[in-house]
This record gives structure tokens, C-alpha cells and sequence, in this order.
């Protein structure tokens, strides 16, 4: 994946949208195969800030959609019943697809959460660093597993937790959206582990300060995702991108080529 400039995020359907779900789907095919089409990575995240998706499995299955396992990044989180995570991973594992990004993930009163003792561990509760530990050795080198990096989170305690997550298995790093030219992100370079770069492809930017909480973000009277993305390249020119939020509505290949 480390050979791959740009990974796009791509939801699956909501589960609410369950009248409409024929079009949802019919919009998630098109996008998939337009973003293969540019060579990136199509990222599914794993119901996205505690919201009931369908999961990525079942929606590529449904769609016929072949899982490229040189293009193609599922995000797993804590937020499962233990029967449901093992049987997406060893669909997974049988459908060979190569990479996943370990989160804690955002909770719901609507999702279950996977419990210390259904992992075999002893812990108050599960971590991405748990999870982790549980995909790495029960599903030994079926995966390549990568975890997430909170820039906006005190440094000394993430970085303590990315060692952790290393030390586990993790083998690449997602960040959260960087604004500009953050230095907090060279920290991580230390670690010699590919690192996707995140990056914010809307003009609402008070959309992620709401995601990542104002008070860990200095806020920006004016944000140019054009401009911020060419920084990020300028600057981190070993680095892919992770692109959130872009517009598919857009001509955006061209951008991508540029």
C-alpha cells in the first residue's frame, strides 16, 4: 500500500436508508469502481462516528463487487458482537483481502461493544491496541494491519499509545486530517512505518472541528483543501494521502492526476 498516492474514503449505505437502499447502492458501486479506476485505494470505514452502516463485506458481496486486495482498505472497530467480528474477518481472510485499519471506533447506544473477556484479555475495556493483538494472532499473517494516529490528542500519550500499537502489529499509520504544515507529524516519521497523511476535502471545516473537538484545533477563518493538499504533497512528498470527505460530485480525477 506504501506504493499508492491516495486513499479515498467511501461509506457504505446507512442502514436507515433501508427504503431507498437500491440507489445507495447503486451510488457506492459507481464511486467504487471510479476510484479503482484511478489506481488510489477505496477506504470503507466501519460505521463512521457511531452510525449503523452496512458493513463493507456484505455490500461488496450483494454488489458482485470484486475486492482488490491491492486497492482496497476496511476499516474494523471495537463496536461488535463478538460473532459478527469474526465472521467479517474470516470473510475477509477468505476473500484474501490484504489490509485493515484498527480502530477503537465511535460508539452508539445502538452498537454493542466487544467485551475484554470475549477477546481473552484482561482490560477494562477494548482498545484498538486490544483488537489489534486479537487480529494479529488469531488471524495470524492473514492480514496486514494498520491503526490511526491522533495528532490533535496530547503527543506524549498518543505517541506512547502508536509504540503500543507497533509492538502489536501494526505495520502502517492513518492520521487524522493535517492542516498545513503540522510538526507534531514528524514525530512519527521516527518509526519508519508508511504513513498515510489525512486530508480534509471539504470546504466545511467546522465539520471537523465537530469530529475532532474545537478545543484540540486551532480554528481557520478561511480553509482551501486545493491548497492544503498541494502543502501536504510539498512537504511530505514520501507520504500517500488519505482523502476525507471529497466530493464525488466533482471532476476530481483530474485533481488527483495534477
Amino acid at each position: 500500500m506504501n506504493n499508492k498516492h491516495y486513499l479515498i474514503e467511501l461509506l457504505t449505505p446507512k442502514q436507515k436508508d433501508i427504503d431507498k437502499i437500491d440507489s445507495k447502492l447503486k451510488i457506492f458501486a459507481e464511486r467504487y469502481e471510479r476510484i479503482l479506476e484511478t489506481s488510489s485505494v477505496v477506504s470503507i470505514p466501519d460505521n463512521p462516528l457511531g452510525n449503523l452502516h452496512f458493513t463493507a463485506m456484505e455490500t461488496l458481496e450483494y454488489l458482485d463487487l470484486k475486492l482488490n486486495q491491492e486497492k482496497t482498505l476496511l476499516h474494523l472497530n471495537s463496536f461488535h458482537r463478538k460473532q459478527d467480528l469474526d465472521k467479517f474477518l474470516k470473510e475477509a481472510a477468505d476473500k484474501d483481502l490484504k489490509y485493515l485499519l484498527i480502530i477503537s471506533g465511535d460508539g452508539s447506544p445502538k452498537l454493542p461493544r466487544l467485551e475484554p473477556s470475549q477477546l481473552g484479555i484482561e482490560a477494562k475495556t477494548v482498545t484498538s491496541i486490544e483488537l489489534l493483538k486479537y487480529v494479529n494472532k488469531d488471524y495470524q499473517n492473514a492480514f496486514i494491519t494498520g491503526v490511526a494516529f491522533n495528532q490533535y490528542e496530547p503527543q506524549k500519550q498518543e505517541i506512547e499509545k502508536l509504540e503500543k500499537k507497533i509492538e502489536a502489529g501494526a505495520k502502517f499509520i492513518t492520521t487524522q486530517p493535517v492542516l498545513w504544515n503540522d510538526a507534531s507529524i514528524e514525530a512519527i516519521k521516527q518509526y519508519n512505518i508508511p504513513i498515510n497523511l489525512g486530508c480534509w476535502m471539504s470546504n466545511n471545516i467546522q465539520l471537523l472541528y465537530e469530529c475532532v473537538g474545537t478545543e484540540k484545533i486551532k480554528p481557520l477563518e478561511i480553509y482551501n483543501p486545493m491548497k492544503n493538499l498541494k502543502m501536504l504533497h510539498q512537504s511530505n512528498p514520501e507520504n500517500s494521502i488519505y482523502l476525507s470527505l471529497l466530493s464525488f460530485k466533482a471532476d476530481w480525477e483530474k485533481i488527483l492526476l495534477d
